[in-house]
This record gives structure tokens, sequence and C-alpha cells, in this order.
């Protein structure tokens, strides 16, 4: 995983997991790798999975069974998707209609690129 340095490494990492989680690679009470399973994978020092780890489970993303490994809580993906869109309508979505006024882009003309990238990814 190529890391970048706007957000911390831990934080990088949840994220990672976050979109695998939505992407249907885990899902509902799945087993997810080991912290030290996930160190290797991207090649941190354990620590920072334990860190990863923790966050997610304090957002209730995922869930410990003692002495059998880290699970994909059963609401994660809706939690996920929540937590994305707003974050998504507060911090992407005024720039983005910043930058439509400045470059004068219509919404209709939007829509149209909307629906052809979905035609595209059919």
């Amino acid at each position: 995983m190529i890391f970048t340095n706007d957000k911390a490494i831990y934080v990088q990492m949840a994220d990672r997991l976050c979109d695998e989680i939505l992407a249907g690679t885990y899902c509902a009470d799945d087993r997810i790798p080991s912290v030290r399973e996930y160190a290797v994978m991207l090649e941190v020092n354990t620590n920072t999975a334990v860190k990863t780890y923790e966050l997610l489970a304090r957002e209730g993303i995922i869930y410990n069974k003692r002495g059998l490994g880290y699970y994909v809580h059963p609401d994660a993906r809706q939690q996920i998707l929540e937590r994305r869109r707003a974050e998504f309508r507060s911090q992407s979505l005024p720039e983005l209609f910043r930058q439509m006024r400045l470059l004068d882009i219509d919404i209709i003309e939007i829509d149209k690129e909307w629906e052809q990238s979905k035609k595209e990814t059919k």
C-alpha cells in the first residue's frame, strides 16, 4: 500500500479496510486478517495495525472474539456508507460546486457525464 502524508498511516489503513468491506471482500461477521497478518500484508509496524483495529472497533466497524480474532460487525457496511456520504457532502461537494461555478459547468452537463459513466462501467 502506498501511503500519503495527508492522514496518519493507521487511518489510511482503516480506510482501506472499510473500502474492502464496501467492495464485499469482507462481509458481515466475516473474520478479517489478524493484526499481524494485516501489518505484514501492508508492510507496516504491528503497533500501527493495532491502532487501526482499535479505531475500527471503537467505531463499531469490527469486533473482537477473544482468542479467535476480529470480525466485521453486521452493520459495518451501512455505518461506513453513512459516514462517507456525510463526509462527501460536507467536504467534497462544496469544492465541486465551487469549481462548477468557476468553470461555468451546468448540473445538466454533469448529469450527462454521470449517466455515460454508468453505461461504461456495465
